[in-house]
């Protein structure tokens, strides 16, 4: 190819439209040399406009289609004169729809009962593709927090939106971002007002991240508790924002889910070592058992060790937790335990003193260790967070940064992976022990 001459494929209906076929019509595509294009410069319509004007031509045929399936299934209802009474109406105003092929231009057919829409059983139709006075596609409604939630700031929200959709992004400036900050805050005092009243959590995950807000000098804490259904589904249950991870502020958490109709105690809670969770869990929940999560065990004891022996020392650890059975995980912590504590007492301290807290998971379904052993649920989505945090250099508010946080977790919980072995969930809240894993016959 010259220099100066760029080969472009460009669509040719049987009539000559140089933009698109005609209907019913086939296209053939030929190449052809645009004089003086710039080597590597894309050209422009060819692509974009056939996406555009095929979603636009897809959505005027459903829409279509649907008042056609409307109008059939109202086609007995007739006047004095035996005409039909529901019948086609013109179409309404054109009105622009934002989509994720672009900006689409939309005449909505419409539909009128010939008695008026005064008569008492008059009937109307209202369009399930298009509803009244929709002006993005719900693609786009999800694509907008996913954005901001993920480090666009609002001042660099319209440029990039515009990138993906094109010009009809334009009307999306940064106060579409600053009112959706202020419904997130309402679903989330709605959210976190609703009634628990027979919901049942066979196992749950908290945790506690600390942000630094850029108005003021105090840093925040957010507690947030997950929970895993009876049907083996995971669920975001519990946010609270605090000061800290002290005793107060969980048992406030967990009595507010008491309050709002949690009655059934869950069977086992993972956390980390923070004191405060475990101080208030007996006070609210005194028949749940604890696990210690072991990603956050492992760290603790590594850290006191010497870098060299820390490689050795994590494989050590991780015979522990993978061991098959009760028997083998004790003898491997007390091989750990003989190997590290004449010259590393504090690390092997850290390990032993919460030996029966980490060790609580044999007692339930083998199934379910790969779920229980860690805070995985919350820590994989925190990471997340930090990282809109991050990009943002801070919340400018408590308020700003717990509204962040709650939408995240709501985002992340969509990709949350199921229990395994839901049937055994079943099993252990019927009241069948487990030992080491495998269920035993339950006693006459």
């Amino acid at each position: 190819m010259f220099s100066g001459w760029k080969g472009r494929r460009r669509i040719l209906s049987v009539a000559g439209n140089p933009r698109m076929p005609l209907a019913g019509q086939e296209g053939y595509a030929v190449s052809e040399m645009v004089a003086g294009a710039p080597a590597g410069r894309e050209v422009q319509f060819a692509l974009d406009d056939i996406v555009r004007c095929g979603a636009q031509r897809m959505l005027a045929e459903a829409l279509e289609g649907e008042v056609e399936e409307f109008l059939e299934r109202h086609a007995e209802k007739r006047d004095a004169a035996g005409r039909r009474r529901v019948v086609r109406n013109g179409h309404l105003p054109e009105r622009t729809i934002l989509a994720g092929a672009g900006s689409l231009k939309v005449r909505q057919p419409r539909v009128r009962d010939r008695r008026g829409a005064e008569a008492a059983d008059a009937v109307t139709f209202t369009s399930s593709i298009l509803p009244p006075y929709l002006r993005r596609s719900k693609a786009m409604d999800e694509l907008i927090p996913w954005l901001y939630l993920r480090g666009i700031s609002t001042s660099d929200f319209q440029e990039g939106l515009a990138a993906l959709v094109g010009p009809g992004a334009k009307a999306l400036s940064a106060k579409t971002v600053q009112r959706l900050t202020t419904v997130w805050e309402e679903e989330f005092e709605v959210w976190n007002r609703r009634d628990l009243t027979g919901k049942e959590y066979v196992y749950l995950w908290a945790d506690g991240v600390h942000f630094n807000i850029r108005l003021e000098e105090d840093r925040q804490c957010i507690l947030v508790i997950v929970g895993a259904t009876r049907e083996g589904t995971k669920e975001l249950l519990g946010v609270l924002d605090g000061y800290r991870e002290d005793k107060e502020s969980w048992k406030e958490l967990l009595l507010s889910l008491k309050a709002r109709g949690l009655a059934i105690p869950p069977k086992l809670i993972t956390a980390d070592g923070a004191l405060g969770l475990w101080a208030a869990l007996p006070e609210v929940f005194p028949k749940t058992r604890e696990q210690r999560c072991w990603v956050h065990k492992t760290g603790n004891v590594l850290s006191k060790l010497p870098k060299a022996l820390q490689a050795r020392a994590k494989a050590a650890l991780h015979e522990i937790w993978m061991a098959e059975t009760r028997a083998a995980a004790d003898k491997a912590l007390d091989a750990f335990s003989s190997q590290f504590h004449a010259k590393y007492p504090k690390a092997t301290q850290c390990l032993t003193k919460d030996r029966e807290a980490l060790l609580t998971f044999y007692d339930f379904p083998a199934e379910h260790w790969i779920h229980l052993r860690t805070t995985n649920p919350i820590e994989s989505t925190f990471a997340t967070v930090r990282h809109r945090h991050r990009k943002t250099k801070g919340s400018g508010s408590r308020k700003a940064c717990l509204t962040m946080v709650f939408k995240l977790m709501q985002l992340a919980e969509r990709h949350w992976r199921k229990l395994n072995a839901v049937p055994q969930i079943l099993h252990l809240l019927a009241g069948y022990k487990f030992v080491d894993g495998i269920m035993q016959e339950r006693a006459a």
